[in-house]
């Protein structure tokens, strides 16, 4: 009977044996998930995000953008926030800056690196990945491809019956779905972080996004849900039949003359991850909201009508007004994937989580460009938002007094 007993053990430790086998790569890749913002880890994570996770890469531009440069500013001095004083340089050293670029008139007047990231090395965007997105869809708008006004599932019959039947591109592009979702990175169980190790585990993006519901009337409300953007870069797959790592090289990244490879991460089935998983140097990002800056051309192309510029960075409804605002979960005012400060109206921003910005003056022809592995973030959460927005105005203010 014993032996029998120890057969059985042996032969269930086997099949076990062989499952983890066969699993190594996810189970590698959830434990990496698991660990992604430990103190510990997190600098070289992000810097190396393509070493955990299926990528697909863009060339660096055969015509690159290489922006004249002079000797850096001095950053010094303090900044107000809520009756708080900070110190700049210590601020830019508590939240783990690993870059800071700062451009003028596109010349460069500081550019730093901290915490073993080099100026050619790629850097995970997480939401700043959004506004790159939505100038793709910009692009095939304007090439007459959809409506904004078209509900998603002309497109996508497949999420009849899901949270995003009937909801149109543009309350995708403004974050006005409807669609219930729970963005709390500290919470372990949020849907954001179900997404995270869904994601981990090799799980198709699309077939995660199938499970949410819809929970109040669409283009009401602002609310920030991050599969939003993913729906809408399955869109441009379906409607291109190319993939977006096809479509951000062809319409992005060679025309504006981005200088360094970047990537996309993507998921078991090679879709990218559009809501967060661009990788690419400190220059290169800043060159979107260059882009943007001046109204749709860059490196001799014009990528984008000004006209598309304009309505991206405009709050067109009351639910996308910044400010205290009963109809927004969030104080900043929204665009088409495009954060607009609530207290800086010159002012257009791509923001990820952990502290990445690109914060684009349109009055003063100022950008600066952030990349940061802040592991305090999940308790400091939104306000270190608002505190860097103060940051930055206090350093345009200070360029912009010095002449």
């Amino acid at each position: 009977m014993k032996e029998k007993i120890v057969k059985i053990i042996l032969a269930l430790l086997a099949i076990l044996f062989i499952i983890a086998i066969f699993n190594l790569d996810k189970i590698k890749r959830l434990n990496k998930t698991n660990h992604l913002f430990d103190e510990d880890q997190i600098v070289q994570n992000f810097q190396n995000m393509d070493e955990f996770y299926p990528s697909a890469i863009m060339k660096a531009s055969t015509t690159p953008l290489t922006l004249p440069a002079r000797s850096n500013i001095q950053l010094q001095g303090s900044f107000e926030y809520e009756n708080q004083t900070y110190d700049i340089n210590q601020y830019l050293k508590d939240t783990y800056t690993e870059g800071l670029l700062i451009t003028q008139n596109d010349t460069i007047i500081y550019e730093s690196y901290w915490n073993d990231l080099e100026q050619d090395e790629s850097h995970i965007s997480w939401s700043m990945a959004k506004s790159f997105t939505s100038t793709l869809i910009g692009v095939y708008y304007e090439k007459g491809a959809f409506e904004l006004s078209d509900p998603i599932t002309k497109y996508l019959p497949q999420y009849k019956e899901t949270g995003y039947e009937g909801v149109t591109i543009k309350n995708l592009l403004q974050m006005s779905s409807g669609v219930s979702f729970d963005e709390d990175y500290g919470n372990f169980n949020s849907d954001i972080n179900r997404f995270g190790r869904a994601f981990a585990l090799g799980s198709s993006l699309e077939e995660f996004s199938k499970t949410l519901t819809n929970e109040k009337k669409q283009g009401e409300f602002n609310h920030y849900v991050s599969i939003d953007t993913q729906v809408l870069g399955i869109l441009l797959v379906k409607v291109t039949g190319k993939s977006i790592a096809q479509l951000t090289h062809q319409h992005i990244w060679e025309p504006l003359g981005m200088e360094h490879d970047g990537c996309w991460l993507t998921d078991n089935t090679n879709m990218e991850v559009v809501l967060g998983g661009l990788n690419a140097s400190l220059r290169d990002y800043c060159k979107l909201g260059m882009l943007y800056k001046n109204k749709g051309q860059l490196n001799g192309n014009t990528i984008i009508s000004p006209q598309w510029i304009k309505e991206s960075t405009t709050p067109d409804a009351p639910h996308l007004m910044p400010g205290d605002n009963p109809m927004s979960s969030n104080h900043h005012g929204y665009g088409y994937q495009w954060w607009l400060p609530r207290n800086n109206k010159n002012v257009i921003a791509m923001d990820g989580i952990y502290n990445q910005f690109v914060y684009t003056d349109t009055l003063n022809n100022i950008i600066i460009t952030k990349l940061s592995a802040n592991h305090h973030f999940k308790k400091q959460g939104k306000v270190t938002k608002d505190i860097h927005f103060a940051m930055f105005d206090k350093i345009i203010e200070d360029i912009v007094g010095k002449g």
